[in-house]
């Protein structure tokens, strides 16, 4: 179990690109993200260069002072006061937790820092390790099924659609943070 102390999200940078488009270009991350084709690093600076200055500005995850993920907030729309969000780890050499650490970080971010009412997110339903994740954090619920939603690698893949509300965080932060973090 991680302590709170050595886990922070910073603002990603140009100088990062580089590792997060291995990070997300790594078998692992691509066959469980939404599309499953490998981006380029120009496709990559487009997406980086055009949130780099909006609420949506992508954030890497450190543990101990090294960088250890990934969190994506998209969608934004002010006038309701939501967005969506998507992580992942980039390391495989992290201690147990440290996902469901991150996870609780981009909650913090969302609810706390951004003002978010409510953070949407989407999940394939074969990604059992994801829904496991979104469990983990408590607040998070399914909102939709949808059903063949997706081509991936030929095949049509069912979405799981959730959801987190402001609110189910502010009752519920202090205590999810005592489960997550040893300090």
């Amino acid at each position: 179990m991680p302590r709170y102390a050595d886990c922070r999200l910073r603002p990603m940078t140009e100088d990062d690109l580089a590792m997060v488009l291995d990070w997300r270009n790594s078998e692992p991350i691509r066959k469980l993200s939404l599309s499953d084709r490998a981006i380029t690093m120009e496709e990559h600076r487009q997406w980086f260069q055009g949130v780099f200055d909006t609420p949506c500005h992508p954030l890497l995850f450190e543990y101990q002072e090294e960088p250890a993920g990934v969190v994506t907030f998209s969608r934004w729309d002010p006038y309701h006061h939501r967005c969506f969000w998507g992580c992942y780890l980039g390391r495989t050499d992290l201690p147990k937790g440290t996902g469901t650490a991150m996870g609780y970080l981009a909650l913090e971010y969302a609810f706390d820092r951004l003002g978010v009412r409510k953070l949407c997110g989407e999940t394939l339903a074969c990604n059992t390790r994801a829904l496991r994740f979104e469990r983990k954090l408590e607040i998070i619920d399914v909102e939709g099924y949808l059903v063949e939603h997706i081509l991936r690698d030929g095949r049509y893949e069912d979405l799981i659609c959730v959801r987190a509300l402001n609110r189910d965080w502010q009752e519920r932060k202090t205590l999810l943070k005592s489960r997550l973090f040893s300090d």
